[in-house]
């Protein structure tokens, strides 16, 4: 089970993330997002420290997001992974394209 969590609006949209994100809920995750960017378009930022499990499925939402708030001009910034969770984009050699703090 994912929670996602609006925790500031301005400058940056932070989103707080805990649970898991997986196959089964990362088009709600990827929808719940973009609903909130449209209605405000900023820099993203989500708060990684409670989030306990992702998949391939949502490596590949995140790089969804990426492109898209680039596109805009906007940047994106994950931060307080866990080291397992940062071993995996790391790996996939995310940590080359998207900015992954702590």
């Amino acid at each position: 089970m994912q929670e996602m969590t609006l925790l500031a609006r301005s400058p940056e949209l932070v989103f707080g993330l805990s649970g898991e994100i997986d196959s089964q809920n990362a088009d709600d995750f990827y929808d719940e997002v973009v609903s909130q960017y449209e209605k405000d378009p900023a820099d993203l930022v989500f708060d990684c420290t409670k989030l306990a499990f992702i998949d391939s499925t949502t490596l590949g939402t995140f790089v969804k997001l990426l492109k898209k708030v680039q596109a805009d001009g906007r940047r994106m910034k994950l931060k307080g992974l866990q080291p397992r969770l940062k071993k995996l984009f790391v790996i996939c050699a995310l940590d080359t394209i998207m900015e992954i703090e702590g």
